[in-house]
């Protein structure tokens, strides 16, 4: 029973389907399926595949964004109840993380965010287009053990040395990782 549900997970993620993704989500939740095994053994295990196909040429940008949505949309469902246990024990740490000032991709950066959260991190996310000085702000106010950064874009990669050298002059670069 529990292999066929998280089979149906992999599968609404394979098949790009956001709306199988939340009902076998649901389905999980109903039948007593943890949470997190939901994402690793059901979600990010479609995602992976699709990611692997996308890396031999088989897939396209579109169809691993899709199936990104497809994962994104059942961790909504299943969010609350990962969330609650999380509350019910010790997490491993604060991660602050970003899409760097300039770029507004945020698919590789909501997949890490949620991973993280499941390996038992709180993860506090800026969301997409963050400028350095926010960077900076946040870390004071929410001292992260991490920070992560994201950009898509050959562009807006030099904005990572920029938040680095924010920090740096803030006397806050030794302070995270």
């Amino acid at each position: 029973m529990k292999e066929e549900v998280l089979n149906k997970l992999v599968n609404s993620v394979l098949s790009y389907d956001p709306e199988a993704a939340v009902k076998a989500a649901e389905e999980a939740l109903q039948k007593g399926i943890d949470p997190v095994e939901a994402i690793e053994e059901g979600l990010a295990k479609g995602v992976r595949i699709v990611g692997e196909r996308f890396g031999a040429g088989e897939a396209f940008l579109t169809e691993l964004v899709i199936a990104a949505e497809a994962m994104k949309q059942a961790i909504k469902v299943l969010e609350p109840a990962i969330l609650k246990s999380a509350r019910e024990k010790k997490t491993l740490g604060k991660v602050l993380i970003g899409t760097v000032e300039g770029d507004i991709h945020d698919i590789g950066k909501n997949i890490v965010s949620t991973l993280l959260m499941v390996a038992g991190f709180e993860v506090i996310d800026l969301g997409v287009d963050v400028p350095a000085e926010k960077f900076v702000e946040k870390v004071k106010e929410v001292k992260p053990e991490i920070v992560g950064m994201s950009a898509l874009m050959t562009t807006t990669m030099a904005k990572m040395a920029d938040v680095i050298e924010a920090l740096k002059r803030e006397g806050l670069r030794e302070k995270v990782k």
